[in-house]
This record gives structure tokens, sequence and C-alpha cells, in this order.
């Protein structure tokens, strides 16, 4: 078996997106588990990327921040790399994953040629959120399932549960504590760019 070439094409290159500004495309296929990029700028904290940003337009929701966990964000404007460049897709080929306190892009399916990547920014959303952030943060992917922005999908609101009625009790038959599932806590694994 030869060794690779070292004049082998490269795995993918940036240029305009129909999706927005520049995205990163497929040069040759990308096979499904293949990390393809690790997402790099400056590490900073929570902090100081506010303060790099504190004069941000509001209606921007254009963000190179990614969360790394809760003392660490990437802020890829600065040192950063291609990776800054992979634009949001609600039916996402990529992921990203968190291996170590360091972020990679991560392919979900094989990728052909030609294929712009894609990966759910799943953006947080706050209780301080301005009524038209989901319009600040439109997602024009295109996809079928597309939910309109980029931020991870509200959270659905619980129906307030009705008293029951009061039930008619049996002499004889003896009273039970029925135990009930309420619900699951989610833990993501993945880390999450928030905006800015």
């Amino acid at each position: 078996m030869s060794p690779r070439s070292p004049h082998r094409k490269p795995l993918f290159e940036v240029r305009h997106s129909r999706i927005h500004g520049y995205g990163v495309f497929a040069l040759r296929r990308i096979r499904k588990g293949t990390m393809v990029i690790e997402y790099l700028g400056d590490r900073v904290t929570h902090a100081l990327a506010n303060e790099r940003y504190a004069d941000k337009d509001p209606k921007d929701g254009h963000t190179f921040l990614f969360t790394v966990d809760a003392k660490t964000v990437i802020d890829a404007g600065v040192n950063g790399n291609e990776a800054r460049f992979v634009n949001h897709g609600c039916q996402p080929n990529c992921q990203t994953v968190n291996t170590g306190r360091r972020i990679f892009i991560e392919a979900l399916r094989t990728i052909q040629p030609g294929e712009e990547l894609a990966y759910d920014y799943q953006i947080q959303r706050d209780d301080d959120d301005p009524a038209d952030v989901d319009v600040i943060f439109a997602c024009r992917c295109g996809a079928k399932s597309c939910r309109g922005s980029m931020l991870e999908a509200p959270k659905k609101q619980r129906k307030s549960k009705k008293t029951p009625k009061p039930r008619q009790r049996r002499r004889l038959a003896p009273e039970r504590s029925v135990g009930r599932k309420v619900g699951r806590k989610v833990v993501r694994k993945v880390a999450r760019q928030r905006p800015r």
C-alpha cells in the first residue's frame, strides 16, 4: 500500500454561499465521522467577549463567538480559521464536538464534493432577548424542515393541569400511591454558539 500523495486535493474551500456571506464547501468526498476542522480563535472569558463586542449593533446577528463552557468563549474573529465560515443549517451535515475543551466540526453523514458544510448553531435563547430575536437570527438554510431561526427551538410551554375531579372511592379498596415520571433532564454534549 503506497503512502498518500502530499499533493492531495484540499478537503474544502471557502467561497460565497447562498445561505449567508461566505460558506465552506467540500472539494472531495468527506466520510461520515470525519473531523473536518477545529474551530480556532482567541480563547477568552465571557466577560471579555462581551466587552469586545459591547458596541456591536444589537440587530446584527452575525457572530464568530463560540461558547466552549461556562468560563471560555472562542472568538474566531481574532486569530480564527476557516471554521468560522461554516454556516448554520436546520438539516445539518455536520455537528460540533467538544473534546477536551477543543471544538471540532465533524461530518454527520458522507458529504459529496460541492456540498456546503453546515451545523446547527443552537444559539441559546435568553429571557432578556428582544421580541424580534428570531428576525435578527433568521435562518436562510432553505431546508424543508427549516425552523426559520438559528436559535434553538423555543421551549414548549406546558399546559396547565386542570384540577382533577374528585373520584368516588370504594369503601374496601386500599389507598395506593402511584409513582409517576414527571419529566427528564436533557444534557447536551455539544458546545453552543452564543449570540453577541
